[in-house]
């Protein structure tokens, strides 16, 4: 019986097009459930797909910097996710949702 050969499934090789980037991070977002490190992922999920070197200059970054914030093992800053979401030529937008007003109050207690 002959074996059967598998590889590693990359998202980043079905990520062609700007509306497959946009539409895998938007996705990302709607499943993170307040994971930020998850969001970092898939943004380098994209960035792999986009070309790691391209983003990290059009980002200002290092490749190497850009590598390790969007590994998902850490949390990057905000204003590095907002340079790599521009060098990827994606934009954030906001939505309003209706929630109760409990559920919006413990959203809010940092503790």
């Amino acid at each position: 019986m002959a074996k059967t050969k598998t590889t590693r499934y990359d998202v980043a090789e079905h990520l062609r097009t700007p509306e497959e980037m946009a539409a895998y991070l938007e996705a990302c977002l709607e499943e993170a459930n307040g994971d930020a490190a998850f969001i970092a992922k898939a943004l380098g999920d994209i960035a792999r797909a986009k070309g790691m070197s391209q983003v990290a200059r059009d980002a200002g970054l290092s490749r190497e910097s850009l590598y390790k914030a969007l590994s998902g093992e850490r949390t990057p800053g905000f204003d590095t996710i907002l340079k790599v979401i521009g060098a990827l030529g994606l934009k954030l937008h906001a939505e309003a949702i209706h929630v109760n007003s409990s559920t919006a109050q413990q959203a809010n207690d940092p503790c």
